[in-house]
């Protein structure tokens, strides 16, 4: 039995097969988070995340003396897949034009899970549920004024919470900021040079991943203006998560859709529209393994 129109076989509306798999993998490449933390198998349910909370210590013996005993304690925390779904409408000239759709699909849908996604880990927009977690509990470090400073003094403060640094995810305003950063003789301390090109890969020997996501005009909750929250330093090993199965895509063009007060009849308009969602969790195993890095000066 036919499917029901429009379906991914509709003559007109065709979507490539490769189409759904490059969407999902530019979502992931378009957030900090994603790339920065473990993916592990996220199943419909849920899945529970075992966290060690205290190592086993060794101890120094006499010769002939019994060896210590010391265990380590363990914990858990459920991560629970939360829906986050987008629609974009378009016009059905693109219906008479596969390139520009493939184009649109590919450019606009992944920015706009991976860029929501990055704002709840980091902390602009709520949790979906109890059992996401955000990084916005995470201690504040300046890197205004001495960036280098602010960095290293990031890394320690990774360090004392008992994280290794082994990442950073920044905003684009961050990078600016990082881009003017210059030596004693006005010399790019994080890029070669102006004619190297202005990206910021590595910062301490960490990879940077950059996403619009992660920017918060107010950080400390003092007003906009006052300390701007511009990217995340961590242990990213401590941070997981999971997708139940990758972005689900579905088109329509018989559909009437809700926009705030607006309703869009696509048939009547012309119009037809593509649905993205995924299921997706995120886990955090300590909050004192990160460092939220903000605009304050650092002297």
């Amino acid at each position: 039995m036919a499917g029901i129109d429009v379906n991914r076989t509709t003559t007109g509306v065709r979507l490539d097969p490769v189409v759904s798999a490059e969407i999902w993998s530019a979502a992931e490449y378009s957030s900090a988070a994603m790339q920065l933390a473990q993916q592990i198998p996220l199943p419909g349910p849920g899945v529970t995340v075992d966290i060690i909370t205290g190592e086993p210590e060794a101890q120094w013996v006499a010769e002939t003396d019994n060896k210590p005993v010391s265990r380590p304690t363990l914990g858990s925390k459920l991560m629970t897949p939360y829906t986050l779904a987008v629609i974009v409408p378009f016009s059905n000239q693109f219906r008479r034009d596969k390139a520009r759709l493939y184009q649109e699909l590919v450019r606009k849908l992944p920015q706009a899970l991976g860029k929501k996604f990055d704002q709840t880990v980091f902390g602009n927009v709520a949790a979906p549920g109890s059992n996401f977690d955000k990084l916005s509990g995470a201690a504040s470090v300046g890197i205004a004024g001495n960036t280098y400073k602010g960095l290293v003094a990031a890394d320690q403060a990774v360090a004392t919470g008992g994280g290794t640094l082994n990442g950073w995810a920044m905003a684009p305003q961050g990078r600016g900021l990082l881009l003017g950063a210059v030596d004693g003789f006005g010399r790019p301390l994080f890029t070669q040079g102006p004619n190297e090109g202005g990206s910021v890969t590595q910062l301490l020997g960490q990879p940077v991943y950059v996403s619009p996501g992660v920017y918060l005009a107010d950080a400390d909750g003092a007003g906009a203006g006052t300390a701007a929250q511009l990217g995340f330093a961590g242990d990213w090993s401590s941070a997981s998560w999971g997708s139940v199965e990758g972005v689900s895509i579905s088109i329509a063009d018989q559909a009437t859709l809700t926009d705030g007060s607006t309703q869009i009849n696509l048939w009547q308009r012309n119009m037809f529209a593509v649905r993205a969602e995924i299921e997706i969790g995120f886990r955090v195993r300590d909050i004192a393994h990160f460092v939220k890095l903000t605009s304050a000066t650092q002297a």
